[in-house]
């Protein structure tokens, strides 16, 4: 197994104060959701997290506030969906979409997502999506991106063939460094590395809005959506 090196899981792991609800929340419905990681050197099969059968399963990692993985959900009943986020108060408002919308296909590692991406059976993953994660723009700190040699390594592992991944940033520098990567890396096919930027700026009519690509476009920042293919 091509387990990824342990890091340490930089940036805030806690908000503002939970309100009574969410606290709640993560209190009574995380432990029904939350993902439990086997065994060192053990896989896991993704399908048998949930309850109902389920055509295949996506993966979300870093899914801020949960808009997009729950309306996916909603929008997808058949598929089910696994969402890594360290944040505790992100986890809270997925949870609270999940509860309110009675979402019985989503799955939660209320953490790092790299000890999951090495415990996946592979090849068991349809699609997978990173959006709009830390830039960490300081060169001193680009090893700490979630985009990174060994996470498209391990990805390539999960990802079913012809399975879809799907990058989004709003930092030109973290775009150019996804296209670099992601671009010749040799499992994926997608935009080429020397790909203008310009031409990757529309959201495609599938992807719903995640609020921290809301807050890019209302201060002037222009988003960039890379697509790829398991080869």
């Amino acid at each position: 197994m091509n387990a990824l090196a342990p890091q340490r899981l930089y940036g805030r792991r806690k908000g503002k104060r939970l309100r009574p609800t969410q606290a709640a929340l993560l209190r009574d419905l995380l432990p029904r959701l939350s993902i439990a990681l086997p065994a060192e050197g053990a896989t896991l099969d993704p399908r048998a997290l949930f309850e109902a059968p389920v055509a295949e399963v996506w993966l979300e990692i870093g899914f801020g506030g949960g808009e997009h993985l729950a309306a996916l959900a909603a929008a997808n009943p058949t598929v089910g969906f696994i969402g890594c986020e360290p944040f505790v108060n992100g986890v809270a408002k997925l949870l609270a979409t999940v509860a309110r919308d009675g979402l019985a296909n989503v799955r939660v590692l209320p953490g790092d997502a790299r000890p999951l991406l090495t415990a996946l059976a592979p090849r068991s993953i349809a699609r997978a999506f990173i959006l709009f994660p830390d830039p960490w723009p300081k060169a001193r700190h680009h090893k700490r991106r979630i985009v990174s040699g060994e996470t498209l390594d391990a990805l390539a592992r999960a990802l079913v063939p012809g399975a879809e991944l799907r990058l989004a940033t709003d930092d030109a520098d973290y775009a150019l460094w996804m296209l670099e990567l992601a671009g010749r890396h040799g499992a994926f096919a997608g935009p080429d590395p020397a790909t203008p930027l310009a031409s990757l700026g529309e959201r495609p009519a599938d992807w719903p809005r995640t609020r921290y690509e809301q807050k890019a476009v209302a201060a002037g920042r222009n988003p960039a959506f890379l697509l790829y293919r398991r080869r």
